[in-house]
Order: structure tokens, then C-alpha cells, then sequence
């Protein structure tokens, strides 16, 4: 049985290599069009900020095989999630290297169970046919994990970036209190910090003035970017009140007091639930402090 799944995929993947070489697309000329246009966005996008120079501490290999697999997801008409994006956008991470680190994580959960278990068939006899089930779950379990982890990592670091733009708010209505205008408020309360945060939201305002857009409209990008809702309400409220300064001080305080109350009933949350999880961990510790108590006598009054 092993044998003819073994020769099965064999066969599949041989197939798979022949139309992958013999398939050069039926695409029209828009389409083409379209995707060198995309393959351009992308890499306009990472090369944008200068805070996107940590792309360059990434392996170039990853990002080749990262690459490699992101140009045939589009070639088959597949994109990745905005949600995904968004999580990437957070942590600073490309899309090709993402993707590399699944390809990675698919390979490693697909040969862990065939390396663990070997010593169990060979030496005991047990079907080859569950090391191979195994795998594939793994290999699945793999490429979820990834992503599942990313989407951890990236919500933590957005509570922080919150954190930080509502100290942000905070310093622009300071400086918009000491007679400075919008913009040149935005870029000096930006440069007090070399936070990641604050570097990103500098390194945005810094590229709006050099593209010749307003620094609200970039804010707005960059929030969107990274499915920030706060940023994204900053700049529309920027943009509907940017004329009138005192309007937008009280507009900014309002909303930096908003998000700490925000921010301060989410850490409560949080801690509550943590709370929560401790009873439950001590209720499960007590409960099995009993049964080892009462298990004499319950055994010798069954004769166990």
C-alpha cells in the first residue's frame, strides 16, 4: 500500500512538472500588463519608507522562494489575504519572506512525523500508512502555524502602535498649542522618539513631503496599511479640520484621551481573562490534589 502511494505521488508530481513546463499562460496583453504592473507596486511599496530597510536582514534566499511561490499563486489567479497583509505591514515583514517561512514550515511538518516514527515501524512493526497520514497533516499544521503565529505576533505589536500613536496625538496638540502648523506639528512631534512606531510614522510624513501629498492623506494610507482604525479616523478628521487650528487641537485631545480610555478597558479585559484562566488552572490543581487523596480509599474499597 505504501508503495502505491509512494509511486502515486511520484507520478503527480512528474505530471505537475510537465504542464508547469509547458504552460506559459494564455494570458492577454492587459493581464500581463497588470501583473508587471503589480510586480512594480510591490516593489515600490517595500522600498517606500526607510523603515522598510529591515526587509534587507531577511534571507535572500527565503525571499527568492518566497518569491518564487507568490509569482505562481498570481500566474492561478490566488492572493493573499488583506488580512495577512496587514499583519505583515505590522511586523515588518515582506510577503515573500512570509511565504518562504510556510513553504519552510509545510516541509518541516511533512518529514517530522515519517523522522520520529521510523524507529517505531522499522522496530515494531507499526503501518507505514499512519507516519504517511501524519505527515500530511503535519505539513498542513505547518503552513498554518505560520500564519496563526504571525496573526499573534502582529495583534500584540498593533496594541503597541496604538499606544504609541495616542502619545503622537498628544505631542502634535503641544506643538499646534505653540503656534505651529499642521504639518510642521505632525514632523517635530515625529522626531522624539526612535521607537519603531514613531520611526514609522516619521518615515511616512517624511515620504508625503517628499511625494507632494498632504501628511494626513499618508497617515491615512498607513493606517489603512496596517488596519489601524485610529490613524485611519486621525487623517479623515485631519483632512475635514486642518484649516482651524484650534479645532484641531481639541479635535486631537479628545481623541488621546478616547484612545487611553480605549486602550485602558482592553488591558482590563485582558487581565480579567488572565484572571479567569488562573482559577480555572487552580480549580484543575485542586480537583486532581483530591483524587490523589481519596484514591487509597477508593481502591481499596473496590479492591482495585
Amino acid at each position: 500500500m505504501l508503495l502505491v502511494l509512494v509511486a502515486g505521488a511520484l507520478a503527480g508530481l512528474g505530471a505537475l512538472t510537465l504542464v508547469r513546463q509547458f504552460d506559459h499562460g494564455t494570458g492577454t496583453a492587459a493581464s500581463e500588463l497588470a501583473r508587471l504592473d503589480a510586480a512594480r507596486m510591490r516593489t515600490r511599496v517595500q522600498d517606500s519608507l526607510t523603515s522598510d530597510r529591515r526587509h534587507s536582514e531577511e534571507s535572500p534566499r527565503l525571499r527568492r522562494l518566497g518569491s518564487s511561490v507568490w509569482t505562481l499563486l498570481e500566474s492561478r489567479g490566488w492572493r493573499i489575504p488583506a488580512g495577512v497583509r496587514a499583519n505583515l505591514a505590522v511586523m515588518g515583514r515582506s510577503v515573500e519572506a512570509h511565504l518562504g517561512m510556510t513553504v519552510l514550515a509545510g516541509v518541516a511538518g511533512l518529514f517530522a512525523p515519517a523522522v520520529m516514527l521510523a524507529p517505531a515501524v522499522a522496530m515494531f512493526g507499526m503501518s507505514p500508512t499512519i507516519p504517511l497520514w501524519l505527515a500530511f497533516v503535519g505539513a498542513l499544521g505547518g503552513a498554518v502555524l505560520t500564519t496563526a503565529q504571525l496573526a499573534t505576533q502582529a495583534g500584540e505589536r498593533r496594541r503597541d502602535f496604538r499606544h504609541v500613536v495616542g502619545a503622537f496625538l498628544d505631542l502634535v496638540s503641544m506643538n499646534l498649542a505653540g503656534g505651529r502648523g499642521v504639518p510642521e506639528a505632525l514632523a517635530s512631534a515625529s522626531q522624539l522618539s526612535d521607537g519603531w512606531a514613531m520611526v514609522r510614522l516619521r518615515d511616512t510624513i517624511e515620504a508625503a513631503r517628499l511625494q507632494g501629498i498632504t501628511p494626513w492623506a499618508a497617515l491615512g494610507d498607513l493606517g489603512e496599511e496596517m488596519a489601524v482604525d485610529e490613524l485611519r479616523d486621525l487623517a479623515a478628521a485631519l483632512a475635514l479640520v486642518a484649516e482651524d487650528g484650534a479645532q484641531v487641537r481639541d479635535s486631537l485631545s479628545a481623541r488621546a484621551a478616547s484612545m487611553r480610555q480605549r486602550e485602558l478597558a482592553d488591558t482590563e479585559s485582558r487581565a480579567a481573562q488572565r484572571s479567569q484562566s488562573m482559577l480555572v488552572a487552580q480549580l484543575l490543581l485542586c480537583v486532581g490534589f483530591l483524587i490523589f487523596l481519596i484514591y487509597p480509599a477508593i481502591s481499596e474499597i473496590v479492591g482495585i
